[in-house]
C-alpha cells in the first residue's frame, strides 16, 4: 500500500511563511513526479508546482517568485516552501505523485494525499 501523507498546513498571516512536506510511504522503488496542487471552495483544484524526474520544475504563475519546491529522493519526500502568503493562496494543499513504481516493479499511475488546509489571514 502506497500513501501519502502530507503535513505544514496551519494559520499564517498574510506576508508571512509556510513549509509544507509530503512524504510517500510503502513498497516504493521510485517515483518519478511529485507535485502540489490545491483546491479553494468553490473552485478547481489546481497545479501549484511539480518537480519531475529529470529535475526540472513547473509551478503555476501566481506562485512564481513566492514559492520553491524541492524533493528528497532517497526518503520520497516532497517539500512546498511559502514565502509572502497571500489570502489567495488560502486553499486545500494536496500533495501527489506520478509514476510510482512499487517494489513488485508495478507502477501506480497517480497517487493522491489527503490535503492540508492553509488559511492566510490576519
Amino acid at each position: 500500500q502506497v500513501q501519502l501523507v502530507e503535513s505544514g498546513g496551519g494559520l499564517v498571516q498574510p506576508g508571512g511563511s509556510l513549509r509544507l512536506s509530503c512524504a510517500a510511504s510503502g513498497s516504493i522503488r521510485s517515483i518519478n513526479a511529485m507535485g502540489w496542487y490545491r483546491e479553494a471552495p468553490g473552485k478547481e483544484r489546481e497545479l501549484v508546482a511539480a518537480s519531475l524526474s529529470g529535475g526540472s520544475t513547473n509551478y503555476a504563475d501566481s506562485v512564481k517568485g513566492r514559492f520553491t519546491i524541492s524533493r528528497d529522493y532517497a526518503k520520497n519526500t516532497v517539500y512546498l516552501q511559502m514565502n509572502s502568503l497571500k489570502p489567495e493562496d488560502t486553499a486545500v494543499y494536496y500533495c501527489n505523485a506520478d509514476g510510482v513504481w512499487a517494489s513488485s516493479w508495478q507502477v501506480i499511475p497517480r497517487v493522491w494525499g489527503q490535503g492540508t488546509l492553509v488559511t492566510v489571514s490576519s
